[in-house]
């Protein structure tokens, strides 16, 4: 039988690994978090990410029990490419894993993280009748980038021009990542979407300030989801994209497909065997967006250690 290396402070790093925006263990989207992150580099950091290959991996670096109570739990969050300033499922995962644990924070109504876009709070609201913890992020205020070219946009995606919903134009909206918002006309549109990795789709996203494309379409009756939404990055596809879901409630109530101030609900993930449900909400307050929050569940499935030599 083999054993494992023995444990020291300079070679062995904790890490949970849960599920966000599910509904029960092994759905939603997977986030490694490292709960002590300390001593790491970010050379490290990324190639620890590469490691766990999934969407998106957290590093928690714990600080003096004041200054997290006044600034936040400090984060860094990273993709297999790239760090992130922000993000929503590493965002909403790393605060319910420090709900359950953290020493000084265990069990708080809310919870902040000092991310580098700023301070995001994640407020709990506990139902012991079900899976994990439901919490719920309130994200920056939408930045709306102008109205873009739907029919340029299909050329270049390779999709028929009559797939994207003219209802709304097509936009890049961000609260801390920026997406390149597109409403599909249907669900048989939603599961034809290819995104190819080409030069003319990242020459288009780099043109109108935007990260990724999210789409967006309605849900089918009986899903019990208002939306449904498919988020294609990299070479793959997430299961659920919190950062992109702020600015696409935003987006929605902005023109006046989402009610201001009511939550609504976003299934992502269903095209991936990894189903998710987001519920979102934002207010309009003459043409301004504001109190944009994104809210899930999270459910905790491993733990585990991770060595360097």
């Amino acid at each position: 039988m083999s054993t494992l290396p023995p444990a020291t402070a300079h070679t062995a790093f904790d890490y949970a690994l849960v599920d966000v925006f599910a509904e029960r263990p092994l759905e939603g989207n997977q986030l490694a978090i490292f709960t002590d992150a300390r001593g790491l580099t970010a050379p490290e950091m990324q190639a620890i990410a590469r490691e766990t290959n999934l969407s998106e991996t957290t590093f928690v670096f714990p600080r003096d029990p004041e200054l997290e109570r006044k600034q936040g739990v400090r984060v860094r969050i990273f993709t297999t490419q790239e760090e992130l300033p922000f993000a929503g499922h590493p965002t909403l995962g790393t605060a319910s894993w420090l709900y359950w644990n953290h020493p000084h924070l265990q069990g708080a109504e809310t919870i902040s993280l000092d991310l580098q876009v700023g301070t995001i709070p994640v407020r709990f609201s506990p139902h012991e009748d079900k899976f994990g913890i439901f919490g719920t992020m309130r994200q920056n205020d939408p930045v709306f980038g102008p109205p873009q070219n739907s029919s340029e946009l299909a050329e270049i995606l390779g999709m028929p021009p009559d797939d994207i919903d003219s209802a709304i134009p097509v936009q890049t909206v961000s609260t801390g990542n920026p997406f390149c918002m597109v409403l599909l006309r249907s669900l048989d549109a939603a599961s034809r979407l290819v995104v190819p990795q080409t030069a003319a789709i990242e020459n288009y996203l780099q043109q109108h300030g935007a990260k990724f494309f999210y789409f967006l379409t309605r849900a089918a009756a009986g899903s019990e989801a208002d939306w449904h939404a498919r988020m294609k990055f990299y070479n793959g596809e997430d299961p659920a994209t919190g950062s992109a879901a702020g600015p696409a409630i935003a987006w929605l109530v902005r023109h006046g497909l989402a009610p201001s101030g009511q939550t609504v609900v976003v299934e992502q993930g269903v095209e991936m065997h990894r189903p998710s449900r987001l519920h979102l909400s934002a207010k309009l307050a003459g043409e301004n967006i504001s109190e944009v929050f994104v809210g899930g569940r999270t459910i905790p499935v491993a733990m585990g250690r991770l060595f360097l030599p």
